[in-house]
């Protein structure tokens, strides 16, 4: 059979690895990951065992539930680094040789490197609601204070705090804010301007990328 070829391996984990990590990120509506988990299937099908299959499919998606939980909450990245290296071991473990199990474990980190150009096509996915909280606040509901004070930030600049992935704490004339990027990741201590305010949901991008936004103030 062609999964037996270490080759076919490396594309099946990289199509499914961009398809999964695709569905993450954008709104694909279980599109991607449909297929993403029919192509996983296929490989573990294929290698698994009845002794292997419950332990090595609980380690891949214990790895994918990590990755989640360093995106929403933890925000320190060394959760998803773990939670790849779950999914690499549980990709690589049944592999019939250690030439297939390098190829499949490359093929999950290419996958998940290439799923970030879904976010120049499609709409991000909100996975960060409850912590920026993104609120419908209107006038209607006596929100106009909160809302004006947050719509003057726009076009003012500021320093991030802690790492955005892409939400994250943002210093701005010295008080701090919850904010959020484009999908874009960026580290501590790196300059930003304010592009966008809805509600209580303060949009960033770094300095450099925004040199031609002034403030509407």
């Amino acid at each position: 059979m062609l999964l037996d070829l270490p080759i076919v391996g490396f594309f099946i984990i990289l199509a499914a690895s961009l398809l999964l990590f695709g569905e993450m990120l954008v709104k694909a509506r279980g599109l991607f990951g449909l297929i993403g988990i029919g192509l996983i299937a296929v490989y573990f099908s294929y290698y698994l065992t009845l002794e292997n299959f419950f332990w090595l499919c609980l380690l891949y998606l214990a790895g994918i539930v990590l990755i989640l939980l360093d995106a929403k909450l933890i925000n320190h990245g060394f959760a998803a680094l773990i939670g790849i290296a779950m999914m690499m071991a549980a990709l690589a473990i049944p592999a019939p040789s250690l030439l297939y199990g390098v190829l499949v474990g490359m093929g999950l980190l290419v996958g998940l490197c290439l799923s970030f150009l879904f976010l120049k096509v499609f709409p991000a996915r909100d996975l960060w609601a409850k912590l920026t909280l993104r609120d419908r606040l209107t006038s209607e509901l006596g929100y106009n204070s909160i809302n004006e004070g947050y719509r003057q930030l726009v076009g003012k600049q500021g320093v991030t705090v802690t790492p955005f992935r892409p939400i994250g704490t943002v210093n701005i004339d010295e008080k701090p804010y919850s904010a959020i990027t484009e999908g874009r990741w960026l580290k501590p201590e790196v300059s930003v301007v304010v592009t966008a305010v809805d509600g209580t949901r303060i949009v960033v991008k770094q300095k450099d990328d925004s040199a031609r936004i002034t403030s509407d103030a």
